[in-house]
């Protein structure tokens, strides 16, 4: 019987540097989409998911990631003492409903290697990796997906979505075999190579790989033994060609609608179309719009 995943691997290290002068002392990852930062989108996606014990991967200049999943007394009694119930659940919530651990990545030496240095804290059982500029709406939670193919096969499975060929030069691709799934053929395939940032014509197919996987621990290994790329990076893909050696690894085609929020544009089109499918704000905001002369 597969392993239940327990934990997922959040690396938030890097620098930030396409939403410069923001970032340079306030963590790409806690920039607000509408009104919560970035990676709490990724932690409320986990959760849903049945996956309650976080590992960020941080670095200088992060501890406001840690002092968002916190709890804060001062606000919080300020909050109570001023009849604000909503919010004060609201400030509370996160930090009640997961368990956060932090670890620091060091040097920067890519993704890799910043999930590699989170082995002895997920130790030999399967974990997830989630990266939080890919923020993802989606009716069944994207990982939970994931976790239901993995629960199925006993395989590392990886999330991927089509992207148009002009387009795909910028990601990471898949060569892959359909799986039939659930009565599908369009959905599940088994992975047979991957391509990072192929030339435009000389992909494989045209499914990318987004920041959503679930391995199994043997990953670690795999990692263990990556020679530096270029700039001296451990680069994931290597890793995960080097697990294929050792069993199958799939590729699922998720239902739902990413947003590259690691983007400047792709985190304007995720900040209009969240706060358009709000309550509180989708019927004003609207309007605004509709009043702007484009």
């Amino acid at each position: 019987m597969n392993r239940k995943v327990r934990k997922a691997v959040f690396p938030a290290a890097g620098m930030g540097t396409r939403f410069l002068p923001a970032t340079k002392a306030q963590p790409k990852e806690t920039l607000p989409l509408v009104d919560k930062p970035l990676i709490q989108y990724g932690v409320e996606e986990a959760l849903a998911s049945g996956v309650d014990n976080i590992i960020v991967v941080t670095g200088r200049g992060k501890a406001a990631i840690e002092d968002h999943f916190d709890r804060n007394g001062e606000l919080e009694h300020e909050l109570l003492a001023r009849g604000k119930s909503e919010e004060l659940a609201l400030v509370k919530r996160i930090s009640d409903l997961v368990r956060m651990s932090y670890i620091r990545q060091g040097e920067p030496l890519g993704l890799g290697h910043a999930v590699g240095v989170t082995k002895e804290l997920v130790g030999e059982e399967p974990f997830a990796v989630i990266l939080a500029d890919d923020v993802i709406s989606a009716e069944v939670p994207a990982l939970k997906q994931l976790l239901d193919i993995y629960d199925h096969f006993g395989a590392a499975v990886i999330a991927v979505m089509e992207v148009p060929e002009d387009k795909i030069s910028s990601y990471g691709v898949v060569d892959a075999t359909p799986v039939e799934f659930n009565g599908t053929k369009d959905r599940l395939f088994r992975v047979n190579d991957l391509v990072e940032k192929p030339p435009q014509g000389e992909a494989p197919s045209n499914l990318a790989i987004i920041g959503r996987y679930v391995f199994p621990y043997e990953l670690f290994d795999c990692i263990d033994g990556l020679q530096p790329g270029a700039g001296g990076e451990y680069q994931l893909t290597d890793a995960i060609r080097s697990l294929m050696r050792r069993g199958p690894v799939y590729a699922y085609r998720f239902e739902g609608k990413r947003y590259d929020c690691g983007d400047k544009l792709g985190f304007l089109q995720a900040t209009v179309e969240f706060a358009l499918e709000r309550e509180d704000l989708g019927g004003p905001f609207r309007e605004y719009l509709k009043q702007l002369k484009l």
